[in-house]
């Protein structure tokens, strides 16, 4: 008879946060499927448990075959990310699928979540709201992504790391805008947990200066109506100006020319170049 395999969730940074099932859950299994196994070895060590540990991560999903044929061998397994539900913006997704394909049970073992823990704390409207992730690296995808988020009506959770927190935010106020409401919700439920709600413009003038660090929450404010009509594009001057104006904000001259770049058909080098021959022309620019 199959196995059970069994969807973890474990702390988003707090281990206080663990409920009496999940620990249950991980004393009961035959052997744990982590996305880094180093990181499910410390907290099977704070629950006292030793158990056979498997990686599943991105790179080595080969795994999930001989993760699947243990449990159709008759073993159960829990499935567990580094932090919060796995599955959720998470490689396991895959196996999971491919679990339910072969007609292998499926257990949920709920608790924190990362995305709906700062949409609950964000202050935005939480009625309705889209799950985006990381938004895609290749610049490509990444501008498609963008345009395709700009209309969107819903409340957007985003995650992202703290060293492409500034490029992010540059990225996302040139599309939606820099008066754009968000919230930054940053090492949540862990000593340094900040949330602020602030705007897009201002977060990237903010980072500009100041190192980002920990792992971020973003919950953007969905777009207002009427945002998914189409406008004719800026000119050169007028994003220079705009550009200008992310300067006054506190944006040094580079990070501002490719923020007002972003979303029209100049580079951020001709930003640039139409910003210092404005204020070479007018040094009060």
């Amino acid at each position: 008879m199959a196995g059970t395999l069994y969807l973890v969730a474990t702390p988003i940074g707090n281990l206080d946060d663990m409920p009496p099932r999940v620990a249950a859950t991980f004393g009961a299994v035959d052997f744990v499927a982590a996305e880094d196994t180093r990181v499910t070895l410390r907290l099977l060590n704070h629950l006292g448990l030793k158990k056979p540990l498997v990686s599943y991560y991105e790179h080595a999903l080969h795994h999930g075959a001989a993760i699947l044929a243990r449990i159709e061998a008759g073993e159960n397994c829990a499935l567990c990310s580094d932090a919060g539900m796995p599955c959720i913006s998470d490689p396991g997704e895959q196996i999971v699928a491919e679990a339910h394909a072969r007609g292998i049970r499926v257990v949920p073992v709920p608790g924190a979540s990362a995305c709906v823990t700062a949409l609950a704390v964000s202050g935005q409207k939480t009625g309705r709201f889209v799950f985006e992730g990381f938004l895609p690296i290749p610049k490509k995808e990444r501008r498609a992504r963008l345009d395709a988020l700009r209309a969107e009506p819903r409340t957007i959770l985003l995650y992202e790391a703290p060293h492409k927190l500034r490029a992010t935010l540059d990225d996302l106020a040139a599309v939606c805008g820099p008066d754009r409401p968000v919230t930054l919700c940053r090492e949540l439920t862990k000593l340094h947990e900040e949330i602020f709600q602030t705007t897009l413009g201002e977060a990237a003038a903010r980072y500009a200066g100041e190192e980002p660090r920990g792992e971020f929450v973003l919950v953007l404010a969905g777009a207002p109506e009427g945002a998914g009509e189409a406008e004719a594009p800026p000119t050169l001057a007028e994003a220079a100006a705009a550009a200008r104006r992310l300067m006054e904000g506190g944006l040094p001259p580079a990070a501002a020319a490719r923020q007002a770049a972003a979303g029209t058909p100049y580079s951020k080098g001709d930003v640039y170049r139409e910003l210092i021959r404005a204020q070479a022309e007018d040094p009060k620019k």
